[in-house]
């Protein structure tokens, strides 16, 4: 099972990688955003040291950009390997997916190739894992299209934690790579296009072999590209269309040019859209296909003029990027979620948590009208010493008139006072620690998701149940009396002892639970310490053949 940090440190990683790769598209030249990608090495993925190798066009690869080391950076730049020497290289060692990891102990026979490269000296490893001066790590970059053509390579050197990559670490440069490559193609796009716009502003003779050029590059670009009119009753309207985003879109040209961006954008993104400027202008967002789904797309705007003196239209570069934001989508998921049981872990519950509390406390208790009053700004507020319309009254430190928060309360202790609050509901296993040992941790695991799974099927939707760690599991239950949240901790004990079958045998577990109660002016940690202290003191109370399900 991970170590409880771990989600911590993935998600730390998760947001300095989406930040490398965003710096990769503010680059405004191709040099630009090839010393990106190579600062992106060292600011994004924890290594000392990064270098991008560029093919280039008689197929040798050349330094293109480094960092981390400005006397290295002088001594390789601008120095071309040849073809051969990066397939060998590409072809030894271990293969990471698609990475290529050659360890020192088979590195010097490439000492003496024609491929740039650094020499550090330092200690033999002391332990399996341990990275060596010598240890070259690299991650091919291929041109986007489906295809195996080979556009650079990344090399890494010196992890700054002193360890080779493991599984985390390989996927996040595996998937730098990636968009590495495809900003590489962008700029590389974004250039040509910038130098055949260039050419349309000429005299009329050097006009019409630019007008070729730029036809060619339009109807041949790998992305999708589309000439849209600007101004007048037709904005927005689309005129011409490449073969490209004809087929991301899964619509014909023909088609195509009865609509405008703002008939294909998904309703949540039209103002997205419409915020997005005209010339420069780039946005994220969301086009219909033709079977009614919808593609994330990154729109990127130009202002072109039709002929010298012409009327001005909308040069609209599409780019897929769907892939990109599954793996968004997928990495946040794992960062907050429990890798065994799929539930929000230790980090998202705190975060769920502390979106419920904020530091002043509520020292008056409202009544579910007044608590709705407060939140709407309908009517004055006096508990909390101001008014809603902003007229008369003071105003308490932090608190204005647009203040739409509604303050945590918690029930009364000693009687049920019909408030409704936000119980957290403390479950610690009892009897697991035993199965472990007896059936091993595969026993255990599947306990535990099984565990999960009754924990789900019991509470609300809307309800939170998260894993804390080990066999503890957490229950956000919001809008609960005294009363409601002692019978969900009956159903949700009675849930979890009924015998679990693992690997054809019955085991049985069973619960303890503790009952807190989340209100503001509190922490997480003391709204979790609250309820871990009264699952104990209810662990206390029972003897131990009652905790044992049996």
């Amino acid at each position: 099972m991970e170590a409880e940090s771990e989600p911590y440190v993935r998600l730390a990683t998760m947001r300095q990688l989406h930040q490398a790769v965003a710096d990769l598209n503010t680059a405004r030249s191709l040099a630009d955003t090839l010393q990106s990608v190579a600062d992106g090495i060292v600011s994004g993925l924890g290594y000392e040291l990064g270098c991008v190798n560029l093919v280039r066009p008689d197929g040798d690869l050349v330094v293109a950009a480094f960092a981390g080391n400005s006397a290295a950076e002088a001594l390789i730049t601008g120095r071309i390997g040849s073809r051969e020497a990066w397939e060998r290289r590409l072809s030894m060692g271990e293969a990471w997916d698609e990475l290529r990891f050659i360890p020192h102990t088979e590195g010097w026979m490439l000492l003496d190739d024609d491929v740039p490269q650094w020499h550090t000296e330092g200690p033999e490893p002391r332990f399996e894992d341990e990275w060596h001066p010598l240890d070259r790590l690299y991650a091919p970059m291929y041109a986007s299209g489906g295809g195996r053509d080979l556009l650079g390579v990344l090399s890494v050197d010196g992890p700054r934690n002193g360890r080779r990559p493991g599984a985390w670490g390989r996927e996040a440069l595996q998937m730098y790579a990636s968009q590495a490559a495809i900003a590489i193609s962008n700029a590389r796009l974004r250039a040509n296009m910038q130098r055949a716009l260039v050419r349309l502003e000429r005299e009329q003779q050097a006009l019409r072999a630019s007008e070729e050029s730029f036809r060619q590059a339009f109807e041949y670009a790998p992305s999708g590209m589309a000439i849209a009119e600007m101004g007048g009753d037709q904005h927005g309207r689309l005129l011409r269309t490449n073969d490209a985003l004809c087929r991301l879109l899964g619509r014909p040209a023909s088609v195509l040019r009865r609509y405008s961006f703002a008939d294909l954008v998904h309703p949540e993104d039209i103002g997205t859209l419409l915020r997005t400027s005209a010339e420069g202008g780039r946005a994220e967002l969301r086009l219909g296909r033709r079977d009614g789904t919808y593609l994330w797309v990154s729109l990127r705007n130009s202002v072109v003029a039709d002929t010298t003196d012409g009327p001005r239209l909308l040069l609209t570069h599409v780019e897929d990027i769907e892939e990109r934001k599954r793996n968004e989508l997928h990495l946040a998921h794992r960062a907050s979620h429990d890798a065994l049981t799929g539930l929000p872990n230790s980090a998202e519950l705190r975060s769920r948590l502390g979106a419920r509390l904020c530091e002043r406390p509520h020292s008056v208790t409202s009544t579910a009208i007044e608590a709705l009053d407060a939140a709407y700004g309908d009517v004055e507020s006096s508990a909390h010493g101001y008014r809603a319309d902003g007229y008369e009254g003071e105003v308490a430190p932090g608190v204005g008139p647009h203040d739409h928060h509604v303050h945590v309360v918690a029930p009364g202790a000693e009687r049920d006072d019909g408030v409704k609050g936000l119980a957290v509901l403390f479950c610690d296993l009892d009897g697991f620690k035993s199965i472990n040992d007896r059936f091993g941790h595969h026993a255990g695991d599947a306990v535990l998701i099984e565990v999960a799974r009754r924990l789900t099927t019991c509470v609300r939707d809307g309800d939170t149940v998260a894993r804390l760690g080990g066999d503890e599991f957490v229950v956000l239950a919001d809008g609960l009396g005294a009363a409601d949240a002692a019978d969900l901790a009956v159903r949700l004990r009675n849930a979890i002892i009924p015998p679990i079958r693992v690997d054809g045998r019955a085991v049985r577990v069973g619960a303890s639970f503790g009952i807190g109660w989340a209100e503001c002016g509190m922490t997480e940690e003391e709204v979790l310490h609250s309820a871990d202290q009264r699952m104990y003191m209810e662990k206390r109370s029972r003897s131990k053949v009652h905790r044992r399900a049996g």
